[in-house]
């Protein structure tokens, strides 16, 4: 069984007041408050999902740098970006790619709302419709006989980023 475990990116700050640097959104870093509040989340994380054999991420920055804090928390896990998480591609761009992987693994996905929602709702009921929100931080744990299909996950649980940094403090 493959297990996906969907997380959303730390908290960026304001797209329209980034928007003023002049630079592309897809730039916009986590804020100094969001890194620390991801850190926290990654270790609850870990207390109750404790091995990674992936972490994949969206190219925009705010994705990677949640990705890397991750990376760091579980020991180094390996990173790759993956274009599919990228907010403009669909859900269903991402189930070739997470095909590729073993029957046994547990892959962790790291993008951006309305995105994940659209993909979790999409694996868990074969419809194009998102009735999952994901908060910043905030994580989702799926799980899929082999092969994975639309509509064929399970889902195990789905924390909000508050619950994972309690979660942190029970450990």
């Amino acid at each position: 069984m493959i297990r996906l475990l969907v997380i959303r990116h730390g908290d960026a700050g304001d797209r329209e007041e980034f928007a003023f640097t002049g630079r592309p959104d897809s730039e916009r870093p986590l804020t100094r408050e969001g890194r620390v509040k991801m850190r926290r989340a990654a270790n609850g994380l870990k207390g109750i999902s404790p091995d990674l054999d992936l972490i994949a991420t969206s190219p925009l920055v705010r994705a990677v740098q949640t990705a890397e804090i991750l990376a760091d928390i579980y020991g180094g896990t390996q990173l790759t970006t993956v274009d599919q998480l990228a907010p403009e591609h669909a859900p269903d761009d991402l189930l070739p790619w997470l095909r590729g992987h073993e029957p046994d693994a547990t892959i962790a996905v790291v993008g951006h709302e309305p995105h994940l929602g659209f993909l979790v709702g999409w694996l868990l009921t074969g419809r194009h419709e998102s009735f999952v929100e994901l908060k910043k931080g905030g994580a989702v744990l799926l799980e899929f006989d082999d092969p994975p299909t639309a509509g064929g996950a399970t889902l195990l649980w789905a924390l909000p980023p508050g619950q994972l940094r309690k979660l942190r403090k029970a450990r």
